[in-house]
Formats: structure tokens, C-alpha cells, sequence
């Protein structure tokens, strides 16, 4: 059988997943390859413990040129244009021709969309931000915490709620939380809508039970970073000391430009096979967009991008060998839900539910923030 060659583009939970599962279950003809722009991976959910000086920050990253060893070639390089029709990539200037391609490139954070947001805060979903977060916390005695999320869709729908739960935690750790006002700020009608009005109203107590100011529907049109103001789209004004925020998220400029995305702004495929609507071209993980019964799009979240990429692989590994079955998303997932104090939450059920997710959440309690420990450790140890 002649050697193929499958190219995935990202490093990220999605790209990491599939290029295990695909060498594993193809002989050493075939190439399996990522294009990966900076070559780290790093274990996302960690930041928001980065943030309150939980974990250090070089605990969460790996190398991805790891990955060499076990027969996945890793390219460093920026993904500048795709022809899906042709399944051909440019990276930094080079041409890769693919068999079959991956697109897991996930979602571009864009806050130079809100005027003003990139100098006036820190940016949690980035390793760097989560660190100034961490760093800039400790000055912060009095006055008023804000996390903020700019934009909807965004990836993780329970992080911003986290962040906040932790950073309350934190405040009263340091004893300062009675000089300390925290406050939530999202576009949202209510937390992570898309799992139903039970397990959103159960997220809102949470965050409402530690005396964090939570406040839906306010979309912000710009910060004034000099006098330290959030400016809404409905005359809201509010004030900040110490400003967290979720920055616009939006599909690579590679992407947009391949003429991959629909109206939702993100890649459309098949919600079961990944498939887009290239032969042989999937997309997986945050840059996607699939619509849901419920009206809004599946959530941008990592255990999504896993799974996906565990279909994908599958549905590779059986088109190129003639063996076993093609793999199939079905939607189910889950998520910690942290809350400080070693404490978390945990949801989970199928997304694909009709005509409403089908979703569970636990309280919080010791057992689940241990489980998410264990998750970390058993990730970086599966899969480098």
C-alpha cells in the first residue's frame, strides 16, 4: 500500500488527539503531521490556576517536537493559506500537499475588536495574561475586581465564572475581600446558556453565593484604560482596578481567507463526521461552528475538540487501510466547574439532545476539583 500523508493543522487538544490516535493505528508508510505555529502545547484549563498562583506556568507546557519520537512530524510554522479543494497548505512559505487534512487551528482571540481592551486589562486566555493576572493580583487590596467577557461565542463557557469564583477565593485567602467589590460582566443572557435554564441558573448561585456581582446582557463597546471605565452597549458604565477579561474570539485569518467559514463565521461540517464539505478536509475543536436544536452553536470547549479528534482519526485510519469503521461525534461532553477552595463542580450529558441539551451538574465538592487534578496529570502524561 502506498504511503499517504494526513497534515494537522494546530497543536492544541484537537490536533494533539487526532495525530496520536492516527499513528497509532497506522503503519510507519504513512505520514501523520502538525503544523503548529508557536510548537508548545499548553494544557488550557490550567490558566485559570495559573491566575491565583496554583500552578507555575512552565508546569502546563510541553514541547511539541516530543511528539517526534513517536513517528509525528512536527512542522513549526505559521498556516498563511489553505486550498481545501486541493488539500495543499502554505506554512511560513512552504507548500505541504495533504492525502487528508485536519483543520484544528482553533480560534483567534481578538481584543483589539473593543477599543481600548487589550491596554486597560489582562487577557486570561493566554498563558502571558494568565501570569500578569496572577502577578497583578497581589497589589490589589481594595477597590474593584471585574472580569469581563467581550464577545460571544468564546471557548470554555464556564472559565469566566471560574475565574471569578477563584479570584473571590483568593481575595478572602489574603484577607482583603471585604475591601475588594467583584463583579461579572458578559453578553450573556445567563452562564453557559446553552446547557439549559437548570444548569445556568445552578452556575449563576454559585457565583451569586460568594458575593460576586454578576451582571448578563451588558455588551461593552469600549474601555477607557486612562480612567479605568467599561462603556456598555446599554449606557452602562462601570468601573475597574484590576480588569480580567475574555477577549472577541474569531476564525484564523488562513481559514477566513479559504473560504471555509459560513455564516456563523466559523467552519461548517458535518456535526456527526467533522467532514467539511472538501473530501477528505475535516475541521475540529473551537473552529468550528455547529448549530444545535436548542439554537445556539456547540460550545467552543476542549473535551469537544478531543472526541472530534478521536472520530476523525478513526474515520482516517478506516478510508486509508479499508479496515474498520468510519468514527462518529455524538455530542456528549463535560466540564469542571472550579470554585476555589479545592472545591469543583462537574457537568456533563449530550449536547445533541433534542430539543434541549440533555445536561447534568453536580455541586461542587473536594471529589470533583480532584478529579480535575487527576485529569491534568493523566493528560500531559497520555499524550507527551
Amino acid at each position: 500500500m502506498a504511503g499517504t500523508t494526513t497534515v494537522i493543522l494546530g497543536g492544541g487538544v484537537g490536533g494533539l488527539v487526532t495525530a496520536n490516535e492516527l499513528r497509532q493505528r497506522l503503519g510507519s508508510e504513512h505520514r501523520v503531521v502538525i503544523v503548529d505555529q508557536g510548537g508548545k502545547h499548553i494544557f488550557w484549563p490550567s490558566l485559570l490556576w495559573v491566575q491565583v498562583g496554583l500552578r507555575e506556568p512552565d508546569r502546563i507546557v510541553r514541547d511539541l517536537s516530543v511528539l517526534e519520537r513517536k513517528g509525528i512530524e512536527v512542522i513549526k510554522a505559521e498556516v498563511t493559506r489553505i486550498d481545501p479543494e486541493r488539500k495543499v497548505v502554505e506554512a511560513s512559505g512552504k507548500e505541504l500537499r495533504a492525502d487528508y487534512l485536519v483543520i484544528s487551528l482553533g480560534a483567534q482571540l481578538a481584543p483589539e475588536l473593543v477599543p481600548g481592551l487589550a491596554e486597560a486589562g489582562h487577557n486570561l486566555y493566554t498563558l502571558e495574561g494568565a501570569t500578569a493576572i496572577r502577578d497583578g493580583r497581589k497589589s490589589l487590596t481594595s477597590g474593584n475586581l471585574t472580569v469581563l467577557v467581550a464577545r460571544t461565542p468564546f471557548k470554555c463557557p464556564a472559565a469566566p465564572y471560574e475565574a471569578a469564583m477563584l479570584l473571590e477565593h483568593d481575595l478572602r485567602k489574603r484577607k482583603v475581600r471585604d475591601d475588594v467589590s467583584v463583579a461579572l460582566y458578559s453578553p450573556e443572557a445567563g452562564p453557559m446558556a446553552v446547557t439549559g435554564p437548570d444548569v445556568s441558573a445552578g452556575v449563576r448561585r454559585m457565583v451569586e453565593e460568594r458575593g460576586i456581582d454578576y451582571h448578563p446582557q451588558h455588551q461593552v463597546t469600549e474601555v477607557d484604560p486612562a480612567g479605568k471605565r467599561l462603556r456598555f452597549s446599554n449606557d452602562v458604565e462601570a468601573e475597574f482596578d484590576l480588569l480580567v477579561y475574555i477577549p472577541p474570539h474569531v476564525a484564523p485569518a488562513a481559514v477566513r481567507e479559504a473560504g471555509l467559514t459560513g455564516e456563523s463565521g466559523w467552519v461548517s461540517v458535518d456535526r456527526r463526521t467533522m467532514e467539511t464539505s472538501s473530501s477528505g478536509v475535516f475541521a475540529i475543536g473551537d473552529v468550528t461552528g455547529i448549530p444545535l436544536a436548542v439554537g445556539m452553536p456547540l460550545p467552543k470547549a476542549g473535551v469537544f475538540a478531543h472526541r472530534e479528534g478521536e472520530a476523525v482519526a478513526k474515520t482516517i485510519a478506516a478510508r486509508i487501510t479499508g479496515k474498520g469503521e468510519a468514527g462518529i461525534f455524538d455530542g456528549h461532553g463535560e466540564c469542571f466547574v472550579e470554585v476555589g477552595g479545592g472545591k469543583a463542580g462537574f457537568g456533563r450529558g449530550n449536547f445533541y439532545a433534542e430539543p434541549l441539551p440533555a445536561i447534568k451538574l453536580h455541586d461542587p465538592t473536594r471529589y470533583w476539583h480532584a478529579g480535575k487534578v487527576l485529569f491534568e496529570k493523566q493528560w500531559l502524561r497520555r499524550w507527551f
